[in-house]
């Protein structure tokens, strides 16, 4: 008989990916989203399939599910940029659902993934990032906010393990790029994509910095491999490899011609996290695949065929 895997979050960027990822495989899909910052193209095409079925649901309220569930997996969360925008509104959004979503878990007696974030890393800039390597918070600085929104996530989640014994799963995903992607995020290769788009300059502030980009392929994988691992803890999923700021923008800019100035900002103060993938390695046999000029040829061909209307859809459907 055919498993059946929740996805919340399920017309998001990964989220998408995933269901994309079970039913190829074989799995029922039980898709959740309250469409408020998913977009229904990302999964439109899967609407007809026997195997994918959608409920319009708010994680942050009683999720209802009729069918037995096997696995769940967690992506439902308010973005980056909503933290700037209202970060108490999606502190509250993140607690809610992984409370809902734990308690679905226990009732189903289904086996959980949840996405967590580099963020929770906090002020460990500059360093490959191990998954014992946890640091403070500057409560003061806007930013934190989203890691301790996800540190609490991993709480939870831990909690449950350990006092419900619920099965429980991990992951801490890093900059992650491909189809599908939000451009209206805290990422500088969004901003890459989303000039080029617009027939914008590419501006760089500052040319020592490195890029850790992750393909979506290899991020699904990764994910997927954890799911039906035995590893409770958290693992990093996320690219190791660094890439120059400079080099990233040139091979952005080179399907459109776009012009790259570097000028001194604070504009694009953004955090690249660099991960120790070691864990995901020998743990998963894990490890990013997919080289970045095919990664960003493969993206831009996506929003070349859906165009800036693809990107404006995605700006307007603010959670907050």
């Amino acid at each position: 008989m055919k498993k059946n895997i929740l996805v919340t979050g399920a017309a998001g960027f990964i989220g998408s990916h995933l269901c994309d990822r079970f039913i190829r495989d074989g799995f029922n899909v039980i898709a959740l989203d309250n469409l408020i910052s998913g977009d229904m193209r990302n999964i439109e095409h899967l609407m007809p399939l026997p195997d994918f079925e959608l409920y319009h649901e708010d994680v942050t309220e009683f999720i209802h599910i009729p069918e037995n569930i096997d696995y769940i997996l967690h992506f439902a969360s308010p973005a980056f940029s909503d933290f700037e925008t209202n970060p108490v509104k999606a502190m509250r959004a993140d607690a809610m659902g992984i409370h809902n979503c734990m308690r679905l878990a226990r009732k189903k007696n289904a086996r959980i993934l949840v996405a967590s974030s580099a963020e929770v890393y906090g002020n460990v800039i500059g360093k490959r990032l191990k998954e014992d390597m946890l640091e403070g918070i500057n409560q003061s600085d806007p930013v934190s906010l989203y890691a301790e929104s996800k540190r609490y996530l991993e709480s939870v989640t831990m909690g449950c393990n350990h006092f419900y014994k619920t099965e429980t799963r991990i992951a801490r995903i890093f900059d992650t790029y491909g189809p599908r992607m939000r451009l209206d995020e805290h990422n500088q290769l969004a901003n890459f994509i989303s000039c080029t788009l617009h027939s914008h300059e590419i501006s760089i502030s500052d040319e020592s910095q490195y890029l850790y980009p992750c393909y979506i392929d290899d991020t699904v994988e990764g994910i997927y491999r954890l799911l039906f691992s035995d590893e409770q803890l958290p693992v990093n999923i996320g690219n190791p490899y660094g890439l120059p700021v400079k080099l990233a923008a040139v091979e952005t800019a080179r399907f459109s011609n776009n012009k790259i100035k570097t000028e001194d900002s604070h504009t694009n103060n953004f955090i690249h996290f660099a991960p120790d993938i070691s864990k995901a390695f020998s743990v998963l046999g894990w490890e990013p695949k997919v080289d970045f000029s095919d990664g960003i040829a493969r993206t831009n061909d996506f929003f070349k065929y859906y165009g800036m209307a693809k990107s404006e859809h995605q700006s307007e459907q603010s959670m907050l």
